[in-house]
């Protein structure tokens, strides 16, 4: 019996092993959170190493659960959700009125939009929006998805949707 356990553990284990590391081509992102993860147990900064061990589970939960393959774009997305959740989290500790908390989750946010690319310039937006509408022909409010959908991948990780989405809708009302 005790042979048969061993195996059983064993053989878990190889399964386990095997299908995590399925498919692992890591990306430049998650790349560099292993190493800045490293880097900051040397250093014991243990507020950055806080943040960047939640977001480096929710890269493997991403990973693992999900079945997701790691790129850029999956890593970038789950950066951008974490720092969705801390400006929420910061703007209801700031109405709560606990600004310990929401120091706490500003200096998160600081540390998760170092992975994420410079935010797009008003200026550039505007270009964008411009160059969207042109090439969607968009003119009234029910070709908003067209023109979302032709911003999305030219914007992701560098402006914030929502308030793009608003001005693509003020903009689609004033036509």
């Amino acid at each position: 019996q005790t042979l048969y356990r061993g195996s059983r553990r064993r053989l878990r284990a190889l399964s386990f092993c095997f299908f995590v590391t399925k498919g692992s081509a890591m990306s430049d992102l998650k790349t560099r959170v292993t190493e800045d993860i490293k880097a900051a147990m040397r250093a014991g900064d243990k507020s950055r190493l806080s943040v960047l061990r939640m977001l480096s589970a929710e890269l493997k939960q991403r990973e693992v659960v999900e079945q997701q393959t790691l790129n850029d774009t999956v890593v970038m997305a789950a950066i951008e959700k974490m720092v969705k959740q801390r400006r929420d989290s910061e703007k209801q500790f700031t109405e709560g009125n606990r600004p310990e908390l929401a120091a706490q989750e500003a200096a998160e946010i600081v540390v998760l939009q170092g992975y994420l690319p410079q935010p797009l310039s008003a200026a550039e937006l505007a270009g964008l929006l411009d160059q969207a509408f042109a090439e969607t022909g968009a003119a009234e409010p029910k070709d908003m998805g067209k023109v979302i959908g032709w911003l999305k991948p030219k914007v992701a990780g560098r402006a914030d949707m929502g308030a793009l989405s608003g001005q693509v809708k003020a903009r689609l009302n004033q036509a």
